[in-house]
């Protein structure tokens, strides 16, 4: 029987090690500990418990599998010499699994170095990738990457082509992670290697960032066909990631797509699934995002709520962490929820150079800049989020991202509104607009949740989602629903008054026709020269350009009205900020007392002075 438990750990070890076969792996070690313990042999008992936790850490995510797996691994160890190698691999294994579930790495950094001075290849090779797979949070990634490198060296001395190949996947994983420009680099190496290629487990991980780097180009149909492909891996080579990955890459190819509000039902089954890491809590966001897309505000909340728990900034730094805080942020935009919003502000602000990415690369939501201005946006800090928007177009596009660099497009274009610039808004919209279109995305207006006002002769019905009411009309309610029809535009207090009608006031325009032609005619070749500049990578140029371009619209904006028309001298500005605003005001008390939700919506969104605006 003893031969037959040899044989079967031989077996085990080469579908671990050699095929990266982890289903097949746990089988044969399985039967290996069974015989061995009913042998009473304490070495081939501790070598079928070592392999039975695999190549990675939490592989058996039910609570009943892993009790088991931890069971028999505390057995073998009470019967071996404690100073053995084989006694250092387990206790080095317990420790990892132990601070895996705990987020920290106290641990098993410790047992790294014991497993130095032990001059054993095999137990430091195992030990440097268990602890790697502890340090995935955002805060360890220089230390993740100085362990990769040297599991390449010591895995070449151990004999086990597994060891090289987690070596060459710890590194690109690493440097996907960091952003770092040679990722793709080390993405050809692993993809040439053939210990790499033979090693299911490590090709499953490859083609997860094979995904994203789909979903970068812009190539979503192919991503999602290649998701689907890479889940039949996941499973077929028993890993339980597999589910999680699938669900991470459909979120960010649906977001793209504009279509992110379908995935509620989905998310709301992966949220609860016992195979999801038990330090994930990325589903959680991405359902809150979902919900709110799809106007379900109530599931959005609880969902925002769920996730929240006693603060955000007890969330487990875990590889999805980012993904969380990065879906937090969506969702309080999309809720108008400024707390959630400033708490992940603060959180993500010292991570603002990396990309958000999932898990080992899986997928990959743009530069954490980007989140960061759409927090600086929902908190209405519209300074704060052009500058944010601005640096995370520039990494995007320096990531080739470029259904992310349109989403930063469209934002800043959001943001520049936000602070009175129209006509830089505009440019940067029509931008946007036109890569969204040639990427076939959607941008994700219509996940704003957007009022909607109709007369029917002396009333108004206001329609916001599922919540609608009717009000007398007024001056006030005239204003609103002008400012309504064009969301994210400022418009002149005075305009308002007036509409696109010329009153007696001085008709002396601020530019003639002629300039106002020749003013439009430089900023459309500066558009130009700036797509130029920034395809050529050319930031100091394209930054000269987007200041001469912001001088131009500032000009034309003050020098144009409704409809692009020439602006008039007046002296009545201050008196039209005056009424304006107070119109409004009273138009806001009414719709308040007809409907709370709506008239909250409005104050909230509504904007008075002398330029007037509405921003869902």
């Amino acid at each position: 029987m003893t031969d037959e438990a040899t044989a079967l750990v031989a077996l085990g070890e080469h579908a671990l090690h050699v095929d990266g076969d982890l289903a097949g792996a746990r089988c044969q070690f399985t039967k290996a500990y069974e015989l061995a313990e009913r042998e009473d042999d304490p070495r081939l008992m501790a070598l079928a418990a070592v392999g039975l936790g695999g190549l990675w850490v939490h592989e058996h995510r039910t609570a009943a599998d892993a009790a088991s797996v931890e069971a028999h691994q505390r057995a073998a160890l009470r019967a071996l010499d404690p100073r053995s190698p084989l006694a250092l691999r387990m206790r080095t294994r317990l420790a990892a699994e132990a601070d895996y579930r705990a987020v920290r790495s106290d641990t098993i950094l410790p047992l790294v170095r014991e497993a130095r001075d032990a001059d054993d290849p095999v137990a430091l090779s195992e030990a440097l990738s268990l602890a790697h797979h502890c340090l995935l949070g955002p805060q360890d990634a220089e230390l993740r990457l100085r362990l990769a490198e040297e599991l390449l060296r010591v895995g070449s001395r151990t004999g086990r082509p597994s060891d090289v190949a987690m070596g060459l996947l710890w590194r690109t994983v690493d440097l996907f992670l960091l952003g770092d420009p040679h990722a793709e680099r080390s993405l050809a190496e692993l993809t040439d290697s053939a210990a790499a290629a033979r090693n299911a487990a490590v090709s499953f991980a490859r083609t997860g960032m094979r995904v994203m780097l789909d979903i970068r180009a812009g190539r979503l149909d192919d991503a999602e066909k290649l998701a689907h492909e890479c889940a039949a891996q996941g499973r077929t080579t028993g890993d339980a990631d597999y589910l999680g990955w699938y669900g991470a890459q459909l979120v960010a190819i649906r977001w793209y797509q504009g279509r992110v509000g379908e995935l509620v039902d989905v998310l709301g089954d992966i949220v609860n699934s016992p195979t999801l890491s038990a330090t994930d809590n990325a589903f959680v966001a991405g359902l809150a995002v979902a919900s709110a897309s799809a106007g379900d505000t109530r599931t959005a909340r609880g969902a925002l709520a769920r996730l929240r728990g006693p603060g955000l900034d007890a969330l487990p730094r875990s590889s999805t962490w980012l993904c969380a805080l990065n879906g937090a942020v969506e969702a309080a935009s999309l809720l108008a929820d400024t707390d959630i919003a400033a708490e992940a502000y603060e959180l993500l602000l010292p991570h603002a150079r990396l990309p958000v990415m999932a898990s080992l690369a899986a997928a990959d939501f743009g530069s954490t800049h980007h989140a960061l201005g759409v927090a600086s946006l929902t908190l209405g800090e519209a300074d704060r989020a052009v500058a944010h928007f601005r640096t995370a177009l520039e990494h995007n596009t320096a990531l080739a991202h470029w259904p992310a660099a349109v989403l930063s497009r469209h934002r800043l274009a959001q943001a520049l509104a936000s602070r009175g610039e129209s006509w830089a808004a505009e440019t940067e919209r029509a931008t946007a607009v036109h890569e969204a279109s040639s990427l076939g995305m959607t941008l994700p207006t219509a996940g704003r949740r957007v009022l909607v006002c109709t007369r029917s002769g002396r009333r108004w019905r206001l329609e916001l989602g599922d919540h609608a009411t009717t009000v007398d009309d007024s001056v006030g309610l005239r204003y609103l629903a002008t400012l309504v029809a064009n969301p994210d535009v400022e418009i002149a207090a005075i305009d308002l008054v007036d509409g696109p009608t010329p009153d007696t006031r001085t008709t002396q325009p601020l530019l003639d026709d002629v300039a106002l032609r020749q003013y439009r005619q430089r900023l459309r070749e500066l558009r130009d020269d700036i797509a130029e500049a920034e395809a050529a990578h050319r930031e100091v140029r394209a930054a000269q350009l987007r200041a001469d371009a912001d001088w131009l619209a500032d000009e034309l904006r003050a020098a144009t009205g409704l409809g692009g028309k020439p602006r008039r001298f007046t002296d009545n500005p201050e008196r039209a900020r005056i009424a304006v605003g107070k119109a409004i005001r009273r138009a806001l008390d009414r719709v308040a007392a007809a409907d709370p939700l709506l008239g909250e919506h409005l104050r909230s969104r509504v904007q008075t002075g002398m330029r007037c605006s509405y921003q869902p």
